[in-house]
């Protein structure tokens, strides 16, 4: 299992009229820790991209705990707990810096794809390499 967390800044742009983050903008924050998660195996999204291979969302939850407000630093852990699927399966848990109360929870589920022709791959050889460290041999989590 590889875990990586992250710290963000609410912006007030993210906030709504209510002054609490727009629901929408946890997927951004998904975004942010997923992928400060590859660059933090020393492949960053960028890497895969230039050797072919795309990453598309296929499906994605939240669950709203607790609202989260502007200047609120957020930490925003990921978690890959599977490699050798063809889906790349990632857990979220957003809690305040330094609080363990949950703000929100959630997944993303993607997809490898051939970036040229749009059809879905195994996984690369570079982000199995990347993130074998993290796993026992049979690709699941070693804890």
């Amino acid at each position: 299992m590889i875990t990586h967390t992250t710290t963000v800044r609410v912006r007030y742009a993210d906030t709504d009229k209510m002054g609490i983050v727009y629901n929408g903008k946890y997927l951004e924050y998904f975004e942010v820790g997923r992928t400060e998660l590859l660059r933090s195996t020393g492949l960053p999204y960028s890497e895969l991209e230039k050797s072919g291979y795309q990453l598309p969302l296929i499906q994605a939850h939240v669950n709203y705990k607790k609202p989260a407000a502007y200047d609120d630093l957020l930490e925003i852990k990921a978690v890959v707990s599977e490699l050798r699927s063809a889906k790349v399966h990632i857990d979220y848990e957003i809690t305040k810096n330094g609080e363990k109360e949950l703000i929100a929870t959630g997944y993303t589920d993607h997809m490898f794809i051939n970036a040229e022709t749009k059809r879905p791959t195994k996984p690369p050889e570079q982000y199995l390499k990347a993130l074998e460290p993290y796993f026992n041999k049979s690709g699941r989590t070693s804890e």
